[in-house]
């Protein structure tokens, strides 16, 4: 049993001090509440652990919360409710921590346990009981499960790719292992002997990112401005200015930041800061019976709002929801008992997966498929007054974007035609790529991949190839060539039958190797070349492998990219050329258009026809 953990902090209360960037290993003891009865006196531990100088990694599980207030109502606990692993030390960081070989890779396949039917009918209730005056807000949850193929470790890596920077730990407690990348600061503690300084940075209010630069800035100006998203977030400001009153020195309780914008990679999330001057004497557990657990993930009033949340969520939280942090010495010096000022940094474990050995999942072959590892991961939102059912689906359906990313391997992917030894292209396909790169956080080296590319067009000088470039995680770059063979005109297309749900995913925005939602869509009927997709608004967006051009009202037109679609470097050179320009085309435009073409990089301008 190593209990090896890492974290990976920001320190919030301090702008110019480095992350807490470190690695654990050979715990001098774990400290472990498996009743109510014992949870303060491992927060006690762990306060007086760290003011010996000693470093506290570790977890309070979301049903500790009775410990502090009997009121607050939960499930009976899936594990302990407190655990902290103790060292002596931090170590390094590992840079192969955080990044893995395509070898060493995580795959999980989620299930949801919610329907669509079941989700309606807790949003009714909730909305009853704010309608009664009951309260004023309900976080509601619900977890999607699946099995990991792969190491916690890939996992873990692939985790902090999707959703970077924040507040990021994976703890091993050998039981459990918890993989948190939580955007989201519970508080940030420095004590000292005359009063010490909390922040709190309660995170409510969310929009999906935007397809291009102007869609962004609009989706980001509306969340700040937007009636209910600032209710929501003001509500829990409220909540937590009330809490933090509770160890906070008279009339020092402020809201110095309210209602900011922070971009993650999938969502825009709204946060606001409450800081307090704590008392002198305050301790570690005193600051958790003030405010756990956080009331992002409860609602207000807390006490109403948490027994609501019992009788909808069947089943306990555990971690997420919880708080996973780090305690350690503030300062290098020690006082007059010898003993260091204690910090404490906690985040509020949304964005967080946790893994389970299982029982034998009959998946796969070899010695090494004998349990399946059970993954874990919780998705909600704050629901107020007016709440869409809707938009909240929607709502959750953004947040789990991170883990999905995170839960199969893929590569980004570029594809070039090569002529005789020369590349179609190749600097806008290169800018792509390197813009992808930053999107999904792996690592690139330009002139790496242009190496590649020229060894690529050395090796076949002569013909036409369609080349498939890509580019792992860790930065490798590779390339694939197969002969390319001319395509007759016009093409046949086919309008898809049914909305193309993923138009406006990451994985649509940018060209990778995860294609399964083109592939569900790809033409089946013999002689058909590719599928015209439309969203679920009824918009025409792209094909399965290519841009689209429509010729309408007397002009050739193209789909903007708020509509979902990739911006194929072939769409580019024909919109910058001038041969046609973006326009809106619905599903029931299509009677009307006159030709159709099919245009990328690699077949350049095709002439189409539609299907009837």
């Amino acid at each position: 049993m190593t209990h090896i953990s890492c974290i990976d902090f920001t320190q919030p209360l301090d702008a110019n001090a480095p992350r807490l960037r470190h690695r654990f290993t050979a715990p001098r003891e774990v400290l472990a509440a498996h009743t109510l009865a014992d949870v303060r006196g491992v927060l006690d531990a762990v306060h007086a652990a760290a003011q010996r100088g000693h470093w506290c990694v570790g977890h309070v599980r979301y049903e500790a919360a009775a410990a502090f207030d009997a009121a607050l109502q939960t499930h009976p606990a899936d594990g302990p409710l407190a655990w902290f692993a103790v060292y002596d030390a931090p170590r390094p960081w590992l840079d192969e921590v955080a990044g893995h070989a395509p070898a060493d890779a995580a795959q999980v396949t989620w299930a949801d346990s919610l329907t669509r039917a079941d989700f309606d009918a807790a949003m009714a209730t909730i909305q009853q009981a704010i309608s009664a005056g009951e309260l004023y807000q309900v976080n509601f949850t619900a977890p999607i499960r699946g099995a990991l193929q792969g190491s916690a470790d890939a996992l873990f890596a692939a985790l902090q790719r999707a959703q970077p920077g924040g507040y990021a730990a994976h703890i091993d407690a050998v039981e459990e292992q918890v993989l948190s990348v939580s955007p989201e600061l519970f508080f940030d503690w420095k004590d000292a002997p005359g009063g010490g300084r909390i922040l709190a940075r309660p995170m409510k209010g969310t929009a999906p990112r935007g397809a291009t630069p102007e869609q962004d800035a609009d989706n980001a100006a509306h969340l700040r401005t937007a009636p209910k998203e600032r209710a929501e977030n003001v509500m829990i400001v409220d909540l937590l200015r009330n809490d933090l009153s509770r160890i906070a020195l008279p009339h020092s309780v402020q809201v110095p930041a309210l209602f900011a914008t922070q971009a993650l990679p999938t969502v825009w999330q709204m946060t606001s800061d409450v800081t307090a001057r704590t008392r002198p004497g305050t301790t570690l557990t005193d600051v958790f019976a003030a405010l756990f657990p956080c009331g992002s993930v409860t609602g207000a009033p807390k006490v109403r709002a948490m027994q609501m949340i019992h009788a909808l969520e069947p089943a306990p939280r555990g971690v997420y929801c919880g708080a996973v942090g780090v305690v350690r010495p503030a300062d290098a010096a020690t006082g007059a008992d010898g003993l260091h000022s204690v910090a404490a940094t906690f985040n509020v474990p949304i964005r967080t997966v946790v893994l389970r050995a299982g029982a034998d999942s009959g998946a796969g072959s070899g010695p090494t498929n004998h349990a399946a590892t059970v993954v874990t991961c919780g998705i909600g939102s704050g629901i107020t007054s007016g709440a869409e059912p809707a938009a909240e689906w929607a709502e959750w359906r953004h947040k789990r974007a991170f883990v999905e990313r995170a839960s199969m391997p893929f590569e980004i992917l570029e594809t070039l035609g090569l002529q005789h030894g020369k590349f179609q292209h190749a600097d806008p396909h290169v800018r792509r790529m390197a813009e992808a790169a930053a999107h999904f956080g792996f690592a690139f080296n330009a002139h790496a991949v242009r190496q590649e590319l020229q060894i690529a067009a050395l090796q076949h000088r002569d013909g036409a190839w369609r080349v498939r470039l890509l580019l792992a995680a860790n930065g490798q770059a590779r390339t694939e060539a197969f002969a390319l063979q001319p395509t007759s005109e016009p093409v046949r297309l086919q309008l898809a039958d049914r909305p193309f749900g993923d138009a406006h995913s990451e994985f649509v925005r940018y060209k990778t190797t995860r294609r399964a939602h083109y592939a569900a869509f790809a033409p089946t009927t013999p002689g058909v070349f590719d599928t015209v997709l439309w969203n679920e608004a009824g918009e025409i967006t792209e094909g399965t492998f290519g841009n689209l051009a429509a010729f309408i009202d007397d002009r050739w037109v193209t789909p903007p990219l708020s509509c979902g679609l990739l911006p194929g470097i072939g769409r580019a050179v024909a919109l910058r050329d001038g041969w046609m320009n973006e326009a809106v085309l619905r599903v029931e435009d299509v009677p009307r258009v006159q030709n159709w073409a099919f245009v990328n990089s690699l077949r350049g301008w095709l002439s189409a026809t539609l299907d009837a």
